[in-house]
């Protein structure tokens, strides 16, 4: 018995030690200098960097990345987008298009540790460093990088001159250092799908010609020193070129910076109530002015929604900006394109604003796991949009569920765990991360009821903000709310492409009791919710979790006859369901009647007597 004990308080140190380590994350905090010569569309800056390792490893090289590099002809992003079976059509071959004044670029000319000179090398889109001494447990080092960039003509997110006739999208801009965490470095190069970044401060000021107006990330520090119009609503704002303003910026806690300049913006702001201010940065143009003014009491109730509902907005500010190629999101504002009417302008709005949650405050690794964010993203902002135009009438996830049928039956889906950039097709990783992802979800509140669900994101997002969350941490946080047990959850759903197809096989009834046998047709196992319909109007659900849930979910308001039944061993193949009435009572019997599970084979799902005669049926 001491051996056991000793042997069980070794465990739980081991655990607790687990534990511990596993809620590590490194920090880095910028202070940036940026010069933009607008004729030539280069800039040069200076970067101050303060790198903390509160990792448990020695540290003994650096890795940065220089998006800015993916757009050159040859590049990764370039061959990829050419030899993908179904390009994005805002790359499709244009890099390898480009003149050499049209390219991106981004160099470090020079950097240092803590006064030491450091050799580096450029990969494309990576700049691994060597470290002139190892940065060791809860150590810190200072970086100072020189660096030249020139702004591509946009493309895909940022760049000069968009569609819309925006001068500067500026995202992915400056070299910004890779994320280290329990599964190493990830220096990923830039094909233009997902990001990673490390939390920290960030103090940028921007030097530009005095013609610009800008915004961006985090809070501008200088609004009357430049005497622009961060005061003016709906002014647009022209200041005299020739001369330069230097705009300064501050942000804490955010893990990327980006900024737009236009001369022809106006700027709105508009206060959630108990939340931040909304700035609102566009072109007073004609064709659409007047609709960026309708959208903004919209977006305003929007903050509101989604803190209710899935995590207080951190921030004092978020910004929706103008520019880009369609909605790309970052901490504290957005790049949208403006000319949209206004159901299409709020929704790109919602869904870049509902970012900051899953993006800007979780930021799970979105180059591992796009469906946390994009499909919870997605869920988020479909529930929004419900609230702002159909309430009373929710339209649900029906839209999700329709797209990942359409590739199942397609026979294209990826899994859910593949790398955002290792999918096969645009279309697989585009279905998986925000159709799917959304699915998840959809199906998740099934599983557990509103009730565990809806407590269970709000638990999700206070216990994992600023923490990089992965599926196992969520899946906890549900198993806690709900008192379940569901790893099986992620092992079917989000590890493999196996479908959910539950029918009705056969139907025999008496003159006092109906055996319904229902079948496991598909691969993934799910619990089973089967409603019955009387004659007389009366609804009962019966209730079939799954064995290894060790649990059922309850019935969490449901206005029928809530009847719990024993469970279905996962293993088995069929399970019999004896209903206590005659056959002549019962007007339907339906597997899911309220379309919860993401079931790639519906037809099979519902009996009715008066309707079918593929049933057998004893009149006994």
């Amino acid at each position: 018995m001491r051996i056991l004990g000793i042997w069980l308080l070794t465990l739980a140190a081991s655990m607790h030690m687990t534990a511990q380590q596993s809620t590590w994350q490194q920090r880095v905090n910028y202070a940036i200098d940026v010069n933009l010569n607008h004729t030539n569309h280069i800039y040069a800056g200076k970067e101050r960097l303060v790198y903390t390792n509160n990792s448990p490893d020695v540290i003994t090289k650096v890795f940065f990345h220089l998006y800015n590099n993916a757009f050159q002809p040859g590049s990764a992003m370039d061959v990829r987008s050419r030899t993908i079976v179904d390009p994005d059509g805002r790359v499709s071959d244009r890099i390898s298009k480009l003149k050499p004044e049209e390219y991106g670029y981004l160099h470090v000319t020079r950097i240092q540790q803590d006064g030491k000179v450091l050799s580096a090398i450029e990969s494309e889109t990576i700049l691994e460093v060597t470290l002139a001494k190892p940065i060791g447990p809860g150590g810190k080092a200072s970086f100072e990088l020189d660096f030249e960039g020139q702004t591509p003509i946009q493309i895909r997110r940022s760049g000069r001159n968009n569609s819309e006739g925006i001068d500067y999208s500026m995202s992915q801009w400056y070299p910004k250092m890779c994320e280290y965490d329990t599964r190493g470095w990830h220096a990923n190069p830039y094909i233009g799908r997902e990001f990673y970044g490390i939390w920290g401060d960030f103090e940028v000021n921007i030097t530009i010609d005095k013609k610009y107006v800008l915004a961006g990330t985090g809070v501008l520090q200088n609004a009357n020193e430049i005497g622009c119009g961060y005061v003016a609503e709906g002014t647009k704002l022209k200041l005299q070129a020739g001369d330069k303003n230097t705009w300064r910026f501050k942000a804490n806690n955010v893990h990327d910076f980006v900024w737009a300049a236009d001369p022809d913006y106006a700027h709105d702001q508009a206060q959630v109530p108990d939340g931040p201010m909304l700035h609102f940065f566009y072109q007073k143009n004609a064709d659409y002015a007047s609709v960026w003014k309708e959208m903004q009491p919209l977006a305003v109730k929007a903050f509101t929604f989604l803190s209710n509902n899935f995590g207080k907005y951190p921030y004092s500010d978020y910004s929706i900006i103008q520019g880009g190629d369609g909605g790309m999101e970052y901490p504290m504002a957005t790049l949208i394109t403006g000319n949209r009417k206004l159901p299409s302008l709020t929704g790109v709005t919602v869904h870049e604003a509902a970012h900051s949650w899953y993006q800007g405050v979780l930021a799970t690794n979105e180059s591992l796991y796009c469906w946390m964010d994009e499909g919870f993203t997605s869920f988020a902002t479909q529930e929004t949009m419900d609230h702002l135009f159909r309430s009373g009438m929710p339209s649900g996830h029906k839209a999700a569920f329709n797209g990942y049928f359409d590739i199942v039956r397609e026979g294209k889906e990826e899994a859910l765990d593949t790398h955002a950039d290792h999918y096969i097709t645009n279309y697989a990783y585009g279905t998986a991360a925000y159709e799917k992802g959304e699915v998840y979800l959809a199906q998740l509140e099934y599983i557990l009821g509103p009730t565990a669900f809806r407590a269970g994101l709000l638990d999700y997002f206070d216990a994992f903000k600023f923490r990089h969350p992965d599926p196992y941490d969520l899946i906890r946080v549900m198993e806690k709310r709900s008192g379940l047990e569901l790893d099986w959850y992620n092992e079917y759903f989000v590890n493999s492409t196996k479908t959910i197809d539950y029918g009705i096989a056969m139907v025999n009834g008496t003159a006092s009791t109906t055996d319904v046998t229902l079948v496991r047709k598909g691969e993934m196992i799910m619990p089973v919710e089967v409603e019955v319909k009387y004659t007389n109007g009366n609804f009962e659900t019966f209730v079939v979790a799954l064995d290894i849930m060790r649990g059922e979910k309850p019935a969490d308001g449901y206005n029928g006859k809530w009847t719990v039944l024993n469970d279905w061993k996962w293993v088995e193949p069929t399970y019999l369901l004896s209903i206590p009435k005659a056959i002549n009572s019962i007007e339907s019997i339906h597997i899911d009647a309220y379309d919860g599970m993401a079931d790639v084979n519906r037809k099979n799902n519902r009996f009715a007597p008066t309707e079918s005669q593929t049933f057998f049926i004893d009149n006994r």
